[in-house]
């Protein structure tokens, strides 16, 4: 009778990446200065249970409603202004960056000729800086020269995601079915023709589910960037845990959960829509 091996040949394989991803993320521990101790001290727990108990139950009394509200909208306001501005240098930008209209990759086979991709390499490298430097850094550098509020957030959301958007589009736009729109660009149509009819309807799905999903990650920079005093919910928390309104933050934090949620139920409605 023969006898079957039930030993996984891939056992010692992943024994050696299991040890040298710890090997790897010990040091990393080390500089990052890692102490999960402090949760433990005794002073610690005390602040932290005492902040807590604040939180209960969440302010909500009119005056402060009234002004949630105005911090909310004005929250919304920052991420789609933000991102209505990113998207008018992110759509062309990715245009340029990607190879899905390239003539040269339609009359080659889907292979660029070098020209081509030598044109694309300086918007591909703008792309690289904006979304280099984080929202938050544009929007101290915003905050300084434009003043406090909203305005600050808008541009440094529109800088970043800009470059974020139009890098994830050229990919998206790269990575469908390039043969109908090098069909029309080889029957005399147009760039636009050919991204219009070629292009977007094989991306629409992805393209809109990464745009909602943009808009929810601009809404919390929206609000981490008011910490820097670039106005809405992240301003108004701030002020609120300076003054140890434990209860106003539990509102803010529940109003952000709403807004989080909102924009996944967006997300959910037009990925339904686009099946």
């Amino acid at each position: 009778m023969l006898s079957r091996d039930i030993r996984d040949p891939a056992a010692l394989p992943r024994l050696l990446l299991s040890l040298l991803a710890i090997a790897l993320l010990w040091p990393g521990m080390q500089l990052s200065e890692l102490d999960l101790g402090v949760f433990l001290a005794k002073d610690s727990a005390s602040d932290m249970g005492l902040f807590v108990a604040a939180f209960w139950p969440p302010a909500h009394g009119e005056e402060f409603l009234q002004l949630l509200f105005d911090a909310t909208l004005q929250t919304l306001a920052i991420a789609t202004a933000g991102m209505a501005l990113a998207l008018l240098l992110a759509i062309p930008a990715s245009l340029l960056a990607s190879r899905a209209l390239s003539l040269s990759a339609a009359a080659r086979g889907g292979r660029p000729g070098w020209w081509s991709q030598l044109l694309r390499w300086p918007v591909r490298g703008l792309l690289i800086f904006l979304r280099s430097v984080p929202e938050i850094v544009w929007a101290l550098l915003f905050v300084r020269a434009v003043g406090l509020g909203p305005t600050a957030g808008v541009l440094a959301i529109a800088i970043t995601y800009s470059g974020m958007l139009g890098k994830v589009y050229a990919e998206i736009f790269e990575s469908v079915d390039q043969r109908p729109a090098h069909a029309l660009l080889l029957a005399g149509g147009g760039r636009f023709t050919a991204f219009l009819y070629g292009i977007l309807p094989n991306a629409a799905h992805e393209v809109v589910s990464y745009t909602v999903y943009r808009w929810e990650c601009a809404i919390r920079a929206s609000v981490v960037m008011g910490f820097v005093g670039a106005g809405g919910l992240g301003q108004q928390i701030d002020l609120s845990m300076r003054m140890f309104a434990g209860d106003e933050v539990a509102s803010m934090l529940l109003t952000f959960l709403g807004l989080v949620m909102l924009a996944d139920l967006i997300s959910r409605l037009l990925r339904a829509r686009l099946v």
